[in-house]
């Protein structure tokens, strides 16, 4: 068995139960668990890692994103839209995917994400052009294996088309029947239950505004028979509320609860229009959230009432959400974000940085289903992110070093990431794949489809619409 020894850390936060700091000590990996932590352990390990001068912590989890969008990041054309209109303009780019495009922008937003301090991230994926394969949950599974991240993606789905009421174009929705066969055909490929895992499936249709309840329920159906975990964007704005009312009758919460989307297998994203009562449901079942509180700032969309969340027992993880609505795949600037709009919103108490932490760690492990992840515990995933403290950013702040990488520095980039006990980030660089090769085809991809969306639709989608309105007189 492998082992690796992570020597002399100078300190070690380790977020567990009995949230235990370490000062000088070794961390021994053997395979891709934690074996031992303490002074002198693991002496005579022939594969060692200087810990000197560095901060560990557990890895952290993202619990919702959207890969693809790291290829339509900062377009001028809505970088001041609300949702549904930077949807109805995105969608008109995102017709251009291709499996070359997903592959790459999968490489992308995975090493943004290790580079950041991420070990384990879902993702959610559901836009299928009929003009390419259906099989582009493919790509994400090899690009996740080749960079080395623990990976649970979502095979998403979108049914209703702008034919239909939705607001997706025809051609990027599918057929209930093929969602669903496609869905069964993943599980068998992909979805690994063991305990220590590399890739696991989850399914998640888009919004209630772009599938039916009947999808939902088919949906639940099927993940429940092969215990997988279900997942949807949930009550983001006034807009979905708007929606929800007019077409069904019903919050979009209730909406859930009335095609069984609520318990333990379930999470949200965003949930930032709920009342009390759903808090409390939520807290009583056991459904998860997945926050995303740089999105939701960046579209205008609100703060979800998080603190609110975790009074009521909620499981919440946090999340970075589409890089097109965050312009970033950034897990620590998720977690000084989380911290300062809660701040903001209902007081300096009310978000610590142990709490932020622990909601980007723990939180999102057990939104996810892996106990194994989030924490430093003998036993546990070798999944531990170190930082280097040595730098000018963090001078004056080694008072207290796990709030210093929140609240202090210039660069979110960590010196080592280990991933199931495997070195994936070294020296601030991606070890297992050629950053600069990601940087040149994920440039030339995004400009390709830009370029293709605007000679099929005539919209200028690298002016602001002002730019273009003020230019005509």
């Amino acid at each position: 068995m492998n082992k690796l020894l992570v020597k002399n850390c100078s300190w070690v936060y380790t977020l567990d139960p009995e949230n235990r700091v370490y000062e000088s000590v070794n961390i021994l990996i053997e395979g891709n668990r934690i074996k031992a932590i303490g002074p002198g352990v693991g002496e005579g390990t022939e594969e060692v890692i200087d810990g000197g001068g560095k901060l560990v912590i557990p890895g952290m989890v993202n619990t919702h994103h959207h890969l693809y969008q790291t290829l339509t990041r900062c377009v001028p054309r809505v970088q001041d839209s609300e949702l549904f209109e930077w949807l109805v303009n995105l969608y008109e780019i995102w017709r251009e995917l291709t499996p070359e495009a997903v592959y790459w922008s999968t490489l992308l937003g995975l090493g943004e994400l290790l580079l950041t301090g991420c070990t384990l991230t879902t993702d959610m994926y559901y836009v299928f052009p009929s003009k390419t394969t259906g099989e582009l949950l493919d790509e994400q599974f090899k690009a996740a294996g080749e960079i080395g991240m623990r990976f649970i993606p979502c095979r998403g789905s979108m049914s209703c088309g702008h034919s239909k009421g939705g607001l997706p174009p025809d051609d990027v929705v599918q057929d209930d029947n093929v969602i669903l066969a496609d869905m069964e055909r993943l599980i068998k490929k992909y979805h690994d239950p063991s305990p220590m895992s590399m890739t696991r499936l989850a399914l998640g249709p888009c919004s209630p505004f772009s599938v039916t309840p009947q999808l939902m329920k088919d949906t639940a159906q099927l993940a429940r028979k092969h215990g997988l975990r279900i997942h949807t964007h949930l009550a983001e704005t006034k807009d979905e509320e708007k929606y929800c009312a007019e077409k069904f009758g019903m919050r979009p919460f209730e909406l859930m609860e009335s095609v069984g989307w609520v318990g333990r297998d379930v999470w949200f994203a965003h949930s930032i229009y709920v009342n009390e009562r759903e808090i409390r449901r939520m807290g009583e079942t056991g459904t998860g959230v997945a926050h995303c509180p740089v999105s939701n700032l960046r579209l205008g969309s609100g703060i979800a009432p998080v603190p609110e969340m975790l009074a009521a027992s909620v499981p919440v993880g946090l999340a970075v959400d589409g890089s097109a609505s965050n312009d970033s795949s950034d897990m620590l600037g998720e977690v000084r974000t989380c911290l300062l709009a809660h701040r903001y919103r209902t007081g300096t108490s009310s978000m610590t940085v142990e709490t932020a932490m622990r909601i980007a760690t723990q939180g999102g492990a057990d939104v996810l289903g892996f106990p194994e992840a989030g924490v430093i515990q003998e036993g546990k995933a070798a999944d531990l992110v170190l930082i280097d403290m040595n730098q000018l950013p963090y001078a004056g702040a080694l008072h207290d070093p796990l709030a210093a990488i929140v609240l202090a520095g210039a660069s979110h980039v960590v010196d080592t990431n280990i991933v199931n006990g495997r070195v994936v980030v070294k020296n601030g660089r991606l070890a297992l794949v050629d950053q600069d090769e990601i940087l040149r085809n994920a440039n030339r991809i995004s400009r390709e489809m830009v370029e293709r969306a605007e000679k099929r639709t005539g919209i200028e989608f690298l002016k602001k619409p002002a730019l273009i309105a003020g230019a005509s007189h």
